[in-house]
């Protein structure tokens, strides 16, 4: 058995170096995987985007470097480095890279 102190499986990364921008592409990594949530690092190159879909979940994303243009049931936010935003439950958005833009996705299945 561990001692309670110990840490299991616990490592330190670096999210913004963990992906490379690709010319004109979009690219994820899955961090976590489990029946309640995913985390997914993606980085979009300028004028990258996901059309307007919904999700039976409410999902964060925080954006790690660049800049994001993300509409929430019609309505735009500009989202920068540094800064998060909750899309709700069942809420059509899409989003858009006005810059080239790193962001963690963070999915809350319940």
């Amino acid at each position: 058995m561990k001692k309670r102190n110990e840490q299991m499986n616990a490592t330190a990364i670096n999210l913004v170096a963990l992906l490379d921008y690709q010319e004109d592409s979009i690219v994820s990594r899955e961090i976590v995987n489990k029946n309640t949530g995913t985390i997914t690092l993606f980085a979009f190159d300028k004028g990258q985007g996901l059309s307007e879909h919904a999700a039976p979940f409410d999902a964060v994303v925080y954006v790690l470097d660049g800049q994001v243009r993300i509409n929430i049931s019609g309505k735009p936010y500009i989202v920068k480095k540094g800064q998060m935003i909750i899309m709700p439950a069942n809420k059509p958005h899409s989003l858009k890279a006005t810059k080239k833009f790193k962001m963690l996705l963070v999915m809350f299945k319940s």
